[in-house]
């Protein structure tokens, strides 16, 4: 039985990684941080399950920012793969929160890939990246050789995060693959995230407990994709001869109005009698429209995205639906 250890396992990406990892038959670990031991939501089906937890899926208490922790964890479990989902992934706190975003988002992949050095080069290391690194671009698709121009601190520690990887890699021969992984989401994403609140919103409005929806740049064009489908492909790129880097995408851009249109229409509600707009809530900084070409991953490994725009909509609304005790796409309750 394979070991595979995951930080950030408590997340939207880390929850449903443990999810595609037991699946095929791994043990599976997940580091949590002491301020994360309340936040289990996303791993309780696991953690409840008297056949998983404990038996093959396990909790280890750790943080990014002690390497002693790290060391430890690492050097007990003695995985075959680490695949690191934790981070400071959220783009408008990075602007209040330089430092700690650039430790946790980009130093600490520095800690993780030199204790891996030190106790077993062999371990396969996966690290994800974002678009954002992209930031401004003539590039009408990005492939993995368009040029970086972060407008974010977050955008800048990922890129910090992806040239430690390929450093590694280069410089001592060590299996640390990157996935440029453009915007993924699913029923797991915070109310913090754009997609998420107005899915929740748009259930909430059709069960009458929320009267208005207010939001800030509707013409923001957004490469969605689903989330657990992006997780098969981590486990896909570490299963690879040869590490390396790849874009992972859905190859087209829909706008946030478009988002928005589309969660409104699966409960049948026009969304311009909820939505105001408030410009509060515009970033410092805008990106180019961001989309990638996923013609190496295509090439490699066969990736191909399943889950597009409408379906991922729909399937959030509904989830949410779910939640707040509305019906599903039929219609609103009442």
């Amino acid at each position: 039985m394979k070991k595979a250890l995951i930080f950030g396992v408590t997340g939207q990406d880390g929850s449903y990684l443990a999810e595609v990892l037991l699946e095929k038959g791994y043990e599976v670990h997940g580091m949590v941080r002491r301020s994360a031991t309340g936040n289990t939501l996303n791993i309780e089906h696991l953690l409840q399950n008297p056949l998983v937890f404990n038996r093959r899926f396990f909790l280890q208490r750790g943080d990014l920012a002690d390497p002693t922790s790290l060391y430890r964890i690492i050097n007990t479990v003695r995985p075959q793969e680490i695949y690191n989902e934790a981070d400071q992934d959220h783009v408008g706190w990075s602007y209040d929160m330089v430092g700690f975003s650039a430790d946790i988002t980009g130093a600490a992949v520095g800690r993780i890939l030199e204790i891996i050095k030190q106790i077993d080069s062999t371990i396969r290391y996966f690290q994800p990246c974002t678009s954002n690194m992209f930031g401004k671009t003539e590039s009408e698709f990005q492939t993995e050789a368009t040029a970086y121009n972060p407008q974010s601190p977050y955008a800048c520690s990922k890129v910090m995060a992806y040239y430690l990887t390929r450093y590694y890699r280069q410089a001592f021969g060590m299996f640390a693959s990157t996935a440029i992984l453009y915007n993924h989401e699913s029923p797991r994403r915070t109310e913090e995230y754009v997609t998420r609140k107005i899915t929740k919103s748009v259930a909430r409005i059709a069960c009458g407990k929320q009267d208005k929806l207010i939001l800030g740049d509707l013409s923001a064009n957004i490469d969605w994709g689903y989330s657990k489908e992006y997780m098969e492909t981590a486990w896909q790129i570490l299963q690879l001869d040869e590490s390396d880097d790849f874009i992972i995408a859905t190859g087209e851009a829909h706008s946030v109005k478009e988002w928005v249109d589309e969660a409104f229409a699966v409960v049948n509600l026009r969304a311009e009698e909820y939505v105001k707009t408030d410009p509060s809530l515009l970033r410092p900084t805008k990106t180019s429209t961001l989309i990638g070409d996923i013609t190496k991953a295509r090439e490699k490994f066969g990736f191909e995205p399943k889950v597009r725009f409408k379906e991922l909509v729909k399937l959030m609304v509904e989830a949410d639906l779910k939640i707040e005790g509305g019906q599903t796409a039929k219609g609103p309750r009442g």
